[in-house]
């Protein structure tokens, strides 16, 4: 049944705006404004919100195409509401389904512990779909602005403090949609995100490409979760790239398929002194692989092309190598301490450290980590933390 948008002419009385909701599900006589094309369609949800504000009121909504709020718009979800993506024929690789919110927009997502809100597929198969892409006015190294990989969004600028929205308790199942073999979507993509925005308990389960990845920008994140245990193999658990310089706390990852590593980090593969550098600060992580059961990539943590991070409080299990660095940047940031991870625990891990310079040459990089045979990482070692218990599926 289609809902369209009602005005909230009241309120526009009192404070001289007009806002543009959708209408409840049970609302028996929807307004059309006719000012506004955008129609919400449960059975057809896509195309372009270019203003006011459009409500996820409840129940599941049938994602058909893409559904992108431009620049001035926001979208609401509330908590409990489903947005599942209907399947894309092999042929169809156009018509691909995702949501994308462009630099000036808005995102609120308003899931709960209790009720989360989960953007799914109508095939339980990881690549089912694209996920969901986030772009944003932050500064990134790759220029002043450029265009994201998937969804030819705008992304970069010099709003350090720039706000996408708020994310809470959400759960992306199934992404990474592949037009090629060279482009593909994540789960949460973040381009450019400023650090007004909030990203917190967020699940990227069963994706084929990377669950959360950074395009730059300055975005802290808490309380993430990445499970990979699917036959299709999936890439990276987390990922980041073009100088992203947040924080993130509470990260747990798992995969038990051969899928590649848990972090591949860079900080710009054509210029390694690209600025702003990449330097995010990671606290109370856990990364859990399958051993050296077949992945092509089982490293726990690759760091490479110039990019900077310190991480504390963290748990490696189940890796054949917990740190890889590469290039003479990231051999000297481990010398200078600008590349450190402090209070490790190992448990089933190889090697523990190895590097390679630029020429191809063997480095000593030994000082990349100190350990703790106490660390918790993400909060319980390589067991389920309490955060993420009860709005996750695939852990217990």
């Amino acid at each position: 049944m289609k809902k369209t948008f009602r005005w909230l002419m009241g309120v526009a009385a009192l404070i001289g705006t007009v806002t543009v909701t959708s209408c409840s599900k049970d609302d028996p006589n929807p307004d059309t404004d006719p000012d506004n094309g955008f129609v919400v369609d449960r059975e057809d949800l896509k195309g372009e919100i270019t203003e006011g504000e459009v409500v996820l009121e409840s129940g599941t909504y049938k994602l058909t195409g893409a559904l992108v709020v431009k620049e001035g718009a926001k979208l609401v979800i509330k908590a409990g509401v489903t947005v599942e993506a209907t399947e894309v024929a092999a042929d169809q690789h156009s018509q691909v389904r995702y949501i994308g919110i462009s630099r000036g927009a808005q995102i609120d997502v308003q899931g709960t512990a209790s009720s989360p809100v989960v953007f799914t597929s109508a095939k339980h198969t990881p690549g089912a779909w694209g996920g969901l892409v986030l772009c944003g006015a932050a500064p990134i190294n790759k220029g002043e602005t450029a265009k994201s990989e998937v969804g030819d969004l705008d992304y970069g600028g010099s709003n350090v403090n720039d706000n996408s929205g708020s994310v809470k308790y959400l759960r992306i199942e199934y992404s990474g949609f592949a037009y090629n073999s060279e482009k593909e979507f994540n789960g949460l993509s973040l381009f450019g995100v400023g650090n007004g925005t909030v990203i917190e308990n967020v699940q990227v389960h069963e994706g084929s490409d990377d669950g959360f990845e950074w395009f730059g920008g300055s975005v802290n994140v808490k309380n993430l979760v990445v499970t990979s245990f699917a036959a299709e193999v999936g890439d990276d658990l987390f990922d980041w790239t073009e100088g992203w310089v947040g924080n993130g706390e509470n990260w747990y990852g798992i995969r038990t398929n051969n899928g590649n590593r848990g972090i591949e980090a860079d900080n710009n593969s054509n210029d390694h002194t690209a600025t702003p550098v990449s330097n995010p600060t990671i606290k109370n992580l856990t990364l859990i692989g399958n051993g050296d059961a077949g992945s092509p990539e089982p490293q726990a943590m690759k760091l490479r092309v110039g990019t900077k991070a310190s991480f504390e409080n963290v748990v490696l299990a189940n890796w054949a190598t917990g740190f890889d660095v590469e290039h003479d940047e990231g051999i000297s940031f481990v010398g200078d301490g600008s590349l450190k991870a402090t209070d490790v625990r190992f448990v089933n891990v190889g090697t523990k450290a190895k590097g390679k310079k630029t020429d191809g040459s063997a480095a000593d990089v030994g000082a990349v980590f100190t350990e703790d045979a106490n660390a918790t990482g993400a909060g319980s070692g390589i067991d389920v933390p309490d955060w993420a218990k009860g709005w996750t599926v695939g852990l217990e």
